[in-house]
């Protein structure tokens, strides 16, 4: 069963995408949550002149995103924990990277960056979602506090 999405769903597709999903799932979880409507025809070439429409202002995200990625790749964060014998108290979130982040100047949601479990002193990489399919990457450094 073919559906359009209305709004992004995780492991499935973005806004305007047209997905095919099993119909249980479409029937019973996306349309009632308002997650996604049928494809039918004329719901298709109604999304195809909405899509046509919106085109430039889609060029104009992307290079923005485009632009975000290469300030990001240029900032190197330094983050201070609690720590003894190289091993922190805690662990360095999405959270303290989005906030040290915002305090450079660079606005980032924390649920669009994935950072794994940094437990200990040391240099790191985080991957970023700035916009779909464009990922970036923040070095950071955790430092021990004083």
């Amino acid at each position: 069963m073919e559906v359009i999405l209305i709004q992004d769903v995780d492991k499935l597709g973005y806004k305007n995408d047209i997905v095919s999903v099993r119909p249980g799932y479409a029937n019973n979880y996306l349309i009632p949550q308002g997650m996604a409507t049928l494809a039918t025809p004329s719901a298709k070439k109604v999304l195809a002149e909405n899509l046509k429409q919106s085109a430039h202002k889609e060029a104009k995200l992307v290079a923005d995103a485009e632009a975000l990625v290469a300030k990001l790749a240029d900032v190197t964060l330094t983050l201070s924990a609690k720590a003894e014998e190289g091993k922190i108290f805690g662990s360095v979130t999405a959270a303290d990277l989005a906030a040290a982040l915002e305090a450079k100047g660079i606005t980032i949601d924390r649920k669009n960056i994935s950072v794994e479990g940094v437990k200990q002193l040391g240099a790191y990489e985080a991957e970023v979602k700035v916009y779909k399919h464009i990922k970036g990457t923040v070095k950071f450094e955790v430092v021990a506090a004083e």
